[in-house]
């Protein structure tokens, strides 16, 4: 997994949570969004402060974590 920077964890924003650039805005919020159907530009209509990058950022960190979850089940 490469470096990222733009994804954050800090226990005093939205409980831990993995968020974007410690924003209120968890990457569960945006791959629920893009999964639901809605277009990167919808998001960003939806977000103004956030970044094209972080939408890639959070569903790339999303992909990952689903993968070392499926990984674990498997052992």
């Amino acid at each position: 997994m490469r470096q990222l920077k733009r994804i954050t964890v800090d226990p005093q924003v939205m409980g831990g949570k993995p968020c974007i650039r410690d924003l209120r805005v968890t990457v569960g919020t945006i791959a629920g969004l893009i999964g639901a159907g809605r277009t990167t530009e919808e998001v960003l209509d939806a977000y103004p402060y956030l970044e094209r990058e972080d939408i890639l950022e959070a569903l790339s960190y999303a992909a990952w974590r689903a993968e070392e979850i499926e990984v674990s089940l498997a052992s």
